[in-house]
């Protein structure tokens, strides 16, 4: 079997890992597993995030192991690939993950039974983008005055008036 260090100084040169991330996804054998078997074909660092972010903070929650999760590699996995390709937003993500927990459900359909999918209609962001304007025509003005800073509260206007399910990459550009 592989030794630890070995482990560790794979994950780092094979994922591109920080060290400190690699000795604690290989603290624990299960826990090495689950973590190759969700960076498999994926980005390794946002699962690396995942795991050592809201999938650790849930199981320390609840006293659970990795093995007991109710969260398959698969599924966090699907998780990661929603965000990637641009089908949830990082927000909406952490609402679907916690009701994955909740339920063990695949994140694909609990974001299409809820509707969760983020909005990335040019069209219909630029609405609700010309709707946010023409409410806000003071702050337009104190805008084209020099206020630049404004521009991230009509953005979370927007984002406000959608939701949360605009794109905000797209209501930013």
């Amino acid at each position: 079997p592989e030794l630890p260090d070995e482990k560790k100084d794979r994950f780092v040169s094979q994922y591109g890992l920080s060290a400190y991330d690699a000795g604690i996804l290989i603290g624990d054998k299960d826990t090495a597993a689950f973590f190759e078997q969700v960076a498999l074909g994926r980005d390794a660092k946002i699962s690396a995030n995942w795991i050592l972010g809201e999938f650790f903070a849930a199981l320390n929650r609840d006293g659970v192991s990795v093995k007991e999760s109710p969260i398959s590699a698969e599924y966090l996995g699907g998780l990661i690939d929603l965000i990637v390709d641009g089908t949830i937003s990082g927000r909406i993500a952490k609402e679907v993950f916690e009701i994955m927990y909740e339920t063990g459900s695949d994140p694909a359909e609990i974001v299409q039974d809820r509707g969760l999918q983020q909005l990335s209609d040019s069209g219909v962001i630029e609405s609700i983008i010309d709707s946010v304007l023409s409410e806000q025509a003071e702050k337009v003005s104190e805008y084209y005055k020099g206020k630049e800073k404004l521009l991230g509260f009509f953005v979370g206007q927007v984002m406000k008036k959608s939701e949360g399910k605009a794109n905000p990459k797209m209501v930013n550009e």
